[in-house]
């Protein structure tokens, strides 16, 4: 299992929208440079996190910048924008075990509840971490690269 790489995009960009806001337009061709990823990637990520209502996107020359507070937005805000995942299941399970097998029969039952205690500490690891704590350790690694 893997989580794609959306996730991590989408948080490059949003270190980017933090780094750069007063600097530069934030937009997709801009983003894509720092990301090193066709400019149509870095819209698809944004048109996901402006509809998670986690970005504000103003097409031609505006940019991309923060819908919320970098403490409101958490990892596990960002992984329901950009991962793609049915019914909210981290898991997909094999559609049609046999019925004819006793490891078929229930291996629903088996693993159903231990794939949700999987899930559960996933995304409450993701609840602990904000971008708030993103941007002070970019804005650390960033000034620390420049000292040296």
């Amino acid at each position: 299992m893997q989580i794609s790489s959306r996730f991590t995009i989408a948080v490059h960009i949003f270190a980017c929208i933090d780094t750069f806001q007063n600097q530069e337009k934030l937009t997709s061709n801009f983003l894509a440079s720092s990301v090193n990823v066709n400019p149509v990637i870095i819209r698809n990520i944004l048109s996901q996190l402006k509809a998670a209502g986690l970005v504000k996107v103003q097409r031609g020359s505006g940019g991309a910048s923060l819908a919320k507070s970098p403490k409101e937005i958490t990892f596990l805000d960002i992984y329901h924008a950009v991962e793609c995942i049915e019914n909210g299941e981290l898991f997909h399970f094999h559609e049609n075990p046999s019925q004819q097998c006793p490891v078929g029969r229930n291996i629903h039952h088996v693993l159903d509840d231990k794939l949700q205690q999987v899930q559960n500490a996933l995304e409450n690891e993701l609840q602990k971490i904000t971008l708030a704590d993103v941007f002070k350790d970019t804005k650390y690694y960033i000034d620390k690269e420049s000292q040296s």
